[in-house]
């Protein structure tokens, strides 16, 4: 009977994923992904948050040239991008927040704030970031990053039921729900640092493929790193956090240089173009306003069990299983958080 109640419960968690979504191979990435969204909803997302993100963020930099100049670079380098993804709605703001950021919202809404941008010596630099984020949107992370949040609760909902079926000791029964629930986080956490690499390498795809020297992306790792202070926790601490911390994520640029692109190291082909940043860009940035309160969204949580909260697609879907944690809305690209995901 034991047995019985254990198989029928696996039954009923195959049942409710395969339920809430399908596994496709992402020609981006050449991975298979389980993914909860289907493109039209992405796309729905990202444009129904749109206008609440950028209000959230301080609003637009007030500069027309800036924007014009910062829209074409990013259609520049969604152009490059794989499949169908040229075709998404692609949307590039320029965030009027002196909070060092850049995250992007799932259907092609990327998004970089001000204190991020100015900070930067050339226009490789941008590319690599804008690319870094372009890259979330065509790998899908959001979507991926869901479905594994669906399968954790899934599982540490269940996992009392499962335990309860096959064993009676209490303390067993009691322990098994926050067991499962650490271990899927660690997962899930896992994941998201392995997305952010991913997102690092779609990012000096796209940026080459506009002959910017990849040397850029490297250059914006070592800014991270010195805005953070250079600071790292135990191991640890560094297991757990949502990302790798922008040392690490250097030696990894670093040994690309070395390796697949090398052919760009010193060749004229491809370049920083500092000058043209400084003109087009940095010349242009209008005065600081006076400092706004800006919630730079580190300490809001969007709970996945109440999606009317934050998707309306998820809201319009009716009852659905979800995960029962929370989900931090941060910045993918310089807080180590993917914004839903919603990234560096």
């Amino acid at each position: 009977m034991k047995q019985f109640t254990w198989l029928s419960t696996s039954v009923v968690v195959l049942a409710l994923l395969v339920g809430v979504g399908g596994c496709t191979t992402n020609p981006t990435t050449g991975r298979s992904q389980f993914n909860t969204l289907s493109r039209a909803d992405e796309i729905k997302i990202g444009t129904d948050a749109l206008p609440g993100l950028t209000q959230e963020y301080g609003g637009k930099v007030p500069n027309l040239e800036l924007e014009n100049y910062f829209t074409s670079l990013g259609k520049q380098l969604a152009a490059t991008t794989e499949a169908d993804n040229p075709s998404l709605p692609w949307e590039f703001t320029l965030l009027d927040s002196d909070v060092i950021n850049a995250f992007a919202l799932p259907g092609g809404k990327v998004f970089v704030s001000r204190g991020l941008a100015e900070k930067m010596d050339n226009e490789a630099q941008l590319a690599s970031v804008v690319g870094h984020e372009i890259g979330h949107v065509t790998a899908r992370h959001t979507s991926e990053r869901m479905s594994q949040q669906i399968g954790a609760g899934i599982a540490a909902a269940l996992a009392g039921v499962i335990v309860g079926g096959i064993t009676d000791n209490d303390t067993i029964k009691a322990a098994a729900p926050v067991a499962f629930g650490a271990g899927s986080q660690l997962i899930v956490l896992s994941f998201s640092r392995d997305q952010e690499l991913e997102a690092d390498e779609l990012g000096m795809r796209y940026m080459t493929k506009l002959n910017y020297d990849p040397k850029g992306a490297q250059q914006v790792m070592e800014l991270l790193e010195r805005e953070s202070g250079g600071g790292g926790g135990g191991l640890f601490d560094k297991f757990l956090a949502t990302h790798p911390d922008p040392a690490a994520r250097v030696e990894v640029v670093k040994k690309k240089l070395a390796n697949e692109y090398a052919y760009t190291q010193g060749n004229p082909q491809y370049h920083l173009h500092a000058d043209r940043f400084k003109q087009n860009f940095l010349a242009k940035l209008p005065a600081k306003a006076p400092a706004k309160k800006v919630d730079a969204l580190g300490g809001r949580v969007f709970d996945l069990s109440q999606p009317a909260g934050w998707c309306s697609v998820c809201a319009s879907r009716g009852p659905a299983v979800h995960s029962a944690k929370g989900m931090s809305l941060t910045g993918a690209f310089a807080s180590g958080s993917v914004v839903t995901s919603v990234t560096p």
